[in-house]
């Protein structure tokens, strides 16, 4: 299997380089999705070695979405930019898949930052048997995220819910968190979005994809 990295980034030149380089060694390819930056960014990556997409300023789901497109890889892992993700745990997220035992891999933080990701969490735990369904670290089968429309106005509950109601089996697994200096500001679009998971909640898709995940 092919693995290609996407790290979507806005203004993240102090850490993008080292994450670039960690991760390099353990995918197929790495792409920085330079999300509207207007510091150095785009160019630090490229030096780094990854393939650099550039877009205007449209947030995190569609800085995805773009990574998706232009990936090649069998297996896409996502990580976030600024270093909280450890690039050396890329092999402990796609092993489940590798394996055949799953289709999307959440990395579980040891501790979920915000009150409002938390009771996202504690909300589709009930339903999905899984802890922390807003970690940014994931790895998936190509055919399922270019399945997912990822609605909602962040990842949290929605995709994970969204991967189900695709058929796809999602586990976690555990991961360590690096140092960020980023700020943790109150996220009150988790008030929004939690809107959008109780609508998925309690209602039936009839969407479906024509990929085979278990390979058979």
């Amino acid at each position: 299997m092919t693995i290609s990295v996407i790290i979507p980034a806005f203004n993240e030149e102090k850490s993008i380089a080292e994450v670039v380089e960690d991760a390099l060694p353990r995918c197929d390819e790495v792409l920085v999705i330079d999300d509207g930056s207007t510091d150095n960014t785009a160019h630090l990556a490229r030096e780094a070695g990854a393939t650099v997409i550039s877009q205007a300023r449209s947030g995190y789901i569609p800085a995805v979405k773009s990574g998706f497109v232009h990936a090649k890889g069998d297996v896409f892992v996502t990580l976030d930019a600024d270093g909280e993700h450890k690039p050396e745990e890329i092999p402990l997220i796609i092993e489940p898949i590798v394996s055949g035992e799953a289709d999307m891999v959440l990395g579980a933080r040891p501790e979920i930052p915000r009150i409002s990701e938390r009771v996202i969490s504690a909300l589709c735990s009930f339903r999905l048997g899984v802890r922390d369904i807003g970690t940014g670290f994931r790895a998936m089968r190509r055919e399922l995220a270019l399945a997912m429309n990822f609605p909602g106005v962040c990842i949290c509950g929605t995709s994970v819910l969204e991967a189900c109601s695709l058929g796809a089996r999602v586990v976690e697994v555990p991961i360590s968190s690096g140092k960020t200096t980023k700020p943790r500001k109150i996220a009150w679009k988790h008030v929004i979005q939690l809107f959008y998971v109780l609508k998925m909640m309690f209602e039936k898709t009839e969407r479906g994809i024509k990929s085979n995940y278990a390979g058979e």
